[in-house]
């Protein structure tokens, strides 16, 4: 996260229920969601060697799925790396993050399950924050959730102003397609310089 959520819980004065948090990793925000007091946590996660290491992070502390999120249902085949431990791998195939960061190469691909985030609306009444990171998908995932964001109270995702990977949002569609939920952007950094971080509240 380029956002600090801690600043974000005290500035806005953030009633979180419990976190979605899609696109893990291995769960390097885990603490500080304990530290926050954050008791419902769910990891989307669909790498299977960064998914187990985000259990042997987390173990049963949080409820971890093997799964990537999107606006359809089946397999989809991921792009993959290894020299920023997989966190630039993405459903979209990359495009200026190659001119961007040259050491980072996709040298690998990775078939991965992958469903919509609707398919879990019975969990809605836990998780009122979604967390997420998944390299230009954002707005894929948000389409599949189209019921579950009429709970949803905060978003903090990724943003872009580039195409980073082939056909990913900018920042402007996300805007776009949030704001019909009634959310409106509040924060944003652009740490990455064609890329950043964001925080939508609804209300």
């Amino acid at each position: 996260m380029l956002l600090n959520l801690d600043s974000l819980k005290e500035k806005y004065n953030l009633k979180i229920k419990g976190v979605l948090h899609i696109g893990a990793h291995i769960g390097q925000e885990f603490q500080t969601y304990e530290r926050l007091g954050i008791k419902n946590v769910m990891f989307f996660e669909p790498l299977k060697k960064t998914f187990d290491r985000l259990k042997e992070n987390v173990g049963d502390k949080a409820i971890l799925v093997n799964t990537a999120l999107g606006n359809i249902e089946g397999e989809v085949e991921m792009f993959t790396e290894t020299i920023n431990e997989g966190q630039s791998s993405s459903v979209l195939e990359p495009d200026y993050h190659l001119v961007q960061h040259p050491t980072i190469q996709f040298n690998g691909k990775e078939k991965v399950k992958i469903t919509k985030l609707d398919n879990f609306i019975d969990e809605n009444i836990n998780y009122n924050f979604i967390n997420i990171d998944v390299q230009g998908y954002e707005l894929e995932v948000f389409k599949g959730g189209s019921e579950f964001l009429n709970s949803v109270d905060y978003v903090m995702t990724e943003v872009n102003r580039a195409e980073l990977y082939k056909g990913c949002a900018k920042v402007e569609e996300l805007d776009q397609f949030l704001n019909s939920y009634g959310f409106s952007r509040v924060e944003t950094t652009w740490e990455g310089v064609t890329w950043g971080d964001a925080f939508y509240i609804k209300g």
